[in-house]
């Protein structure tokens, strides 16, 4: 039995939008230190905006500002920031309702602690010291207290902050164009996922195999498939396959398109071919790219072998083996 292989594993890419007339206007706003709302067809504020009412599904673009003080409605304390988070230092995770909006703002809140967090507490934004329209214009937030009139008590001060929260938050927002100097148009918010994957011992079995530049697959045995690359389990009968078999590595190309978008970071010119190919003795068809031929000659039925590069562990791509083309009877069951 191989060991069983895992690796770290990383999927990443930048998600890039185009922003409409709220939106815009929004995260232009907070460059210019600013927070906009939207006003629904009942007279809610929402922060952040959206571009349809929640409850009518109605077009909605009519803007309101609102203050840059407002209440927390829930949080909870993270101990260890990860990178690209907001903070460096431990904070809490907020739900703030600015005053003059009707919903709540997730960002985060500068605290020594979770002791200095509550539910109620009064905060206002710390802006970011160069904004670029984003919400990470908000810098964070950070406590606030209003001024205390000169003849409150200590005894007293707790329950009038509460008050002064309930008032804050019922301040009307005030109607705004949202017209800026050279507004937000677009944005781009990268997308990253870290995993560790972990193959199973099917699969590591059948990486073993392709370092020695074999390929194998596992027979099914009810059906007596043989799927390549293997599952550990039929994906027809259900049942577990533990019989291994070698299959190719000559194989056929069953469909196949054209691929003229170059990846980020990938080492390969456009156009070329990625194709389903069935290999000789295996009765489910993988995918790989097809070199060593110019992309407009490829075609189904062409028969093709993989090349291997250096130490690699799988084919670097396959390539035509120059025997004559197989019948279509031999591999549409496979298309």
């Amino acid at each position: 039995m191989p060991e069983i292989l895992t690796a770290p594993l990383t999927v990443s890419f930048p998600f890039t939008r185009s922003l409409g007339p709220v939106q815009s206007a929004f995260l232009t706003s907070l460059r210019e230190r600013t927070v906009l709302g939207v006003r629904t067809t009942d007279g809610r504020v929402l922060v952040p905006p959206v571009e349809y009412d929640p409850v009518t599904a109605e077009e909605i673009r009519e803007l309101a500002e609102v203050a840059p003080t407002g209440t927390v409605t829930t949080w909870a304390w993270n101990p260890a920031p990860r990178d690209k988070q907001p903070l460096r230092t431990p904070f809490a995770w907020v739900l703030v309702r600015l005053d003059g909006a009707d919903t709540a703002l997730l960002h985060v809140l500068d605290a020594p602690g979770p002791h200095a967090v509550r539910t109620g507490m009064r905060v206002r934004i710390r802006w970011a010291p160069e904004r670029t329209g984003a919400i990470t214009d908000i810098g964070c937030f950070e406590p606030y207290e209003d001024e205390p009139g000169e003849d409150e008590t200590a005894a007293g001060k707790a329950g009038a902050g509460e008050d002064r929260a309930r008032e804050a938050g019922h301040r009307p927002a005030a109607p705004h164009d949202g017209v800026f100097d050279a507004p937000v148009t677009g944005i781009v918010t990268p997308a990253r996922l870290d995993y560790t994957y972990t193959p199973g011992r099917a699969m590591s079995r059948h990486l073993a195999a392709l370092a020695e530049h074999r390929i194998t697959g596992e027979r099914c045995p009810s059906c007596r498939k043989v799927h390549v690359p293997p599952r550990g389990v039929c994906p027809t009968c259900g049942v577990p396959t533990t019989e291994q078999t070698e299959v190719g590595p000559h194989g056929t190309v069953t469909t196949f398109c054209v691929v003229n978008i170059k990846a980020k970071g990938a080492g390969i010119d456009v156009p070329y071919v990625y194709a389903h190919i069935a290999l000789d003795g295996a009765d489910l068809a993988l995918h790989a790219r097809i070199g060593g031929i110019p992309y407009d000659e490829v075609r189904m039925g062409m028969r093709v072998a993989p090349v291997w590069t250096g130490d690699a562990r799988h084919p670097d791509h396959f390539r035509p083996t120059g025997e004559p083309d197989a019948a279509y009877d031999t591999y549409k069951e496979l298309l």
